[in-house]
């Protein structure tokens, strides 16, 4: 009897045998190679969120010459204590606040840009987006010298005008109605893109079964846009539930604690309460991370799909005499994010005095200075935050966008093990409230024997650490979106894989890496809850020091003009991807 061997079973041949060790060295040294890129990004996220877990169940805070391992459960009773309950309530409740009146202003805005004829619609848009520009905490300052109960620039045109209307930013509806405000743009981008792709057919479905234009607009449109309107409320909520700035300026001084500030005063109280404020740290991440996962629950039933491989264009709809008032909604949120908030500031800039019972009393000889711009420009602190900023902002920035081009990279164009738990890490910051993180960063360079605190570098770690995500996220979209078949050319022409990234890959991305660098150096000069933990008087930076300035009533007028110049600093970082964008654009043309 003769055996037949199946060809694919038979034995391996001795020069496949000789390839068998190669392969599988090959994969171990692939599972390595990795290794390096995943610690340095868990060092800069997770050993952060290690430590505050682990304070949470310590006895001591971790320090220099004081960091134990004694485990207790006691830290866990400031889970009971009433303080905490009514913040915990006061977030809630501003947050869902929030979250609402966000979703009808930017929701509104972004239906009547996109779906209606509207006029001026191009305004409308930049109404919806340019509160983006103005740091929600120099907005939340400006409310406070416009909506203050006592000598609001607000309470005294309305006695002036003799209406008896009187406006307290220092109460739960005020701080909700300018965390809404200023958090209304993410609702109105993302609602804004998904019902300008939005495929007519089902409206015009819905038309032809007798459904009036409103009603069409209720049961299609809306349904339709619903992972956006949800995601973007998901997004709003959070921040809102996380903010510190914002609840520092406008809650404390109407004594309403929400859970970021309650963390902010158990750090600094006398003697600090660490262990606890970590203790409600990992509450406030743990409820971050289950809204997420309802999030993606309730969208992950049913399907949203809209847009075909035909091309499509959203229907406009008619606004007849609604027109006029669609376009008065618009200019009257514009007034109130932009124009009200930075008129108020260059009034508090130019006046001598700063109480003012009355308008009128600006018409007085010596009521108005224009010299407090020269002063806070020529100011040792003004040059000395400046000069730190710029170099934090650029140092960040360049350090982000290389290590965030590194991940993409390696998620996207490699075949290395370690690819989904790099993501992974990656976007845990988006799950970590600023207030927790700088903490935990805090206790992290305290503890670690590299002598960076203090120094402006603490600074720089923490602004790549924390934007982390939204480097990646830009790097990593242009490098799906780019094919890279011109990349592999050269390495079959006999480049090195180094060069032909070098000389292929990062010329092709060359606008998405700049755009990602300029957005990273914006968002690092706008940052103030993680350097709050992190600065000392020699490394304050130009947010921290306007913070300083607006707590010291006396300095409130060199304060003001400072704020004025950030915002021109920060709108004019906010035209420069545009302005590379278009010069990039043309010089493919």
């Amino acid at each position: 009897m003769s055996i037949v061997l199946d060809p694919a079973t038979e034995a391996p041949t001795a020069e496949a045998a000789r390839e068998m060790p190669r392969a599988g060295k090959a994969r171990s040294k692939g599972r390595f190679a990795s290794l390096p890129l995943v610690l340095v990004v868990a060092f800069l996220v997770l050993v952060p969120a290690g430590f505050i877990l682990l304070a949470s169940v310590s006895s001591d805070v971790p320090r220099p010459g004081n960091f134990t391992f004694s485990l207790t459960l006691r830290n866990f009773k400031v889970l009971a204590e009433g303080g905490l309950l009514g913040a915990a309530g006061n977030s809630v409740v501003m947050a869902a606040g929030a979250t609402v009146l966000a979703l009808l202003i930017g929701g509104t805005l972004a239906f009547i840009c996109a779906r209606t004829d509207t006029p001026l619609r191009r305004l409308v848009f930049l109404s919806g987006m340019m509160p983006l520009f103005l740091p929600s905490y120099v907005g939340a300052l400006s409310w406070a010298v416009l909506g203050s109960p006592g000598s609001g620039l607000l309470n005294v045109a309305f006695h002036d005008l003799g209406l008896g209307v009187r406006v307290d930013v220092y109460s739960l509806p005020g701080v909700t109605m300018v965390m809404a405000m200023y958090y209304a743009p993410y609702a109105f981008l993302l609602i804004h893109g998904a019902m300008s792709l939005m495929n007519p057919d089902l409206e015009d479905a819905a038309g032809v079964h007798g459904g009036s234009t409103w009603r069409t607009v209720r049961s299609v449109t809306v349904p339709l846009a619903l992972p956006a309107i949800l995601g973007s409320g998901l997004l709003i909520f959070i921040h809102v539930l996380e903010n510190f700035p914002v609840a520092q300026v406008l809650a404390t001084p109407g004594q309403i604690d929400t859970l970021p500030t309650f963390i902010y005063r158990l750090i600094n109280t006398t003697p600090s309460r660490g262990n606890e404020a970590a203790v409600v740290s990992v509450v406030l991440v743990a409820a971050v991370v289950v809204m997420t996962l309802v999030q993606r629950r309730i969208l992950a039933r049913r399907s949203y799909t809209t847009v075909s491989g035909k091309g499509v264009k959203a229907r406009v709809l008619p606004l007849g005499a609604l027109r006029l008032p669609a376009l008065a909604l618009a200019f009257a949120y514009f007034m109130m994010s932009m124009v009200l908030p930075l008129s108020a500031l260059l009034l508090t800039a130019v006046r001598t005095s700063p109480y003012m019972q009355s308008f009128s009393a600006l018409g007085r000889a010596g009521a108005v200075d224009f010299s407090s711009f020269a002063q806070a420009l020529t100011s040792d602190v003004f040059a000395k935050a400046t000069a730190n900023s710029v170099i934090v902002a650029v140092a960040a920035a360049l350090a982000g966008t290389a290590l965030a081009f590194i991940l993409g990279y390696t998620v996207y164009r490699t075949k290395l093990s370690a690819r989904g738990t790099l993501e992974a890490i990656s976007m845990v910051p988006l799950a970590i409230p600023a207030v927790v993180l700088g903490i935990g960063l805090l206790w992290t360079w305290l503890v670690m024997p590299i002598p960076v605190y203090g120094t402006l570098w603490v600074l720089v770690i923490g602004f790549v650490a924390i934007q982390l995500p939204q480097g990646f996220r830009g790097i990593a979209a242009a490098i799906q979106a780019t094919d890279r078949d011109l990349e592999d050319s050269a390495v079959l022409l006999g480049a090195r894989r180094l060069r032909a990234v070098s000389a292929v890959t990062v010329p092709l991305l060359r606008v998405s890496i700049s755009s990602t660098f300029l957005l990273l150096m914006m968002l690092s000069m706008r940052e103030i809850t993680v350097p709050l933990f992190l600065y000392t008087n020699d490394t304050r930076i130009l947010s921290i020091a306007i913070y300083d300035q607006f707590e010291n009533g006396g300095a409130l007028r060199s304060a003001a003009a400072l704020a004025l110049m950030y915002c021109l600093l920060m709108f004019a970082l906010s035209l420069l991807p545009r302005l590379l964008g278009a010069r990039g654009g043309a010089s493919r043309l």
